[in-house]
């Protein structure tokens, strides 16, 4: 039997390749679903002075796993302290009107402790327990289509346990 062999004919990078290649990363964010009684823990918030509604959600930061990132977003823009139970899923996004795609770290969550003196990050105006019809009903509003799609991945019965994340260093 010969060997297969695979020969790959490479060409020089052009700077136009050069550049798409040095410029383009997704942004690496993370979002906590919190059901209580049948209510979703969101914030409302303002972005580019429009108000919309969104998950509490962020940017991992330098340095913090992405449950660590989960659990201080949440507290930073909710007030409320919570325990990541379990990994929603794993979403990629493409914004068409910011032309930047998203790769959003879903986790389930339970309320632990509420401190409603905290004061919330900059932009929120508040955060809102709201059921899957009345986030429905502010769909116009939604900071994206997953907002909607992480809550009804969740009402569907999707999860997968935390111990499928892993944390090299």
């Amino acid at each position: 039997m010969k060997p297969i062999r695979a020969w790959i004919h490479l060409q020089p990078m052009t700077s136009s390749m050069t550049r798409s290649m040095t410029q383009w990363h997704p942004h690496s964010t993370v979002a906590t679903l919190v059901e209580r009684d049948g209510r979703f823990l969101v914030v409302e918030e303002s972005v580019e002075g429009r108000i919309v509604y969104n998950q509490p959600a962020g940017h991992l930061e330098d340095g913090e796993t992405i449950i660590e990132a989960a659990i201080r977003e949440t507290l930073e823009e909710t007030g409320w302290r919570v325990e990541p139970t379990a990994l929603l899923g794993l979403y990629h996004y493409r914004s068409a009107d910011e032309g930047v795609t998203y790769i959003r770290n879903c986790f389930l969550a339970r309320a632990v402790e509420h401190f409603p003196d905290r004061a919330l990050d900059t932009g929120i105006v508040q955060a809102l327990w709201l059921t899957r019809e009345e986030l429905l009903a502010r769909q116009s509003q939604l900071r994206s289509p997953l907002v909607l799609r992480m809550v009804d991945d969740f009402l569907a019965g999707r999860s997968f346990p935390l111990h499928v994340i892993q944390h090299v260093y």
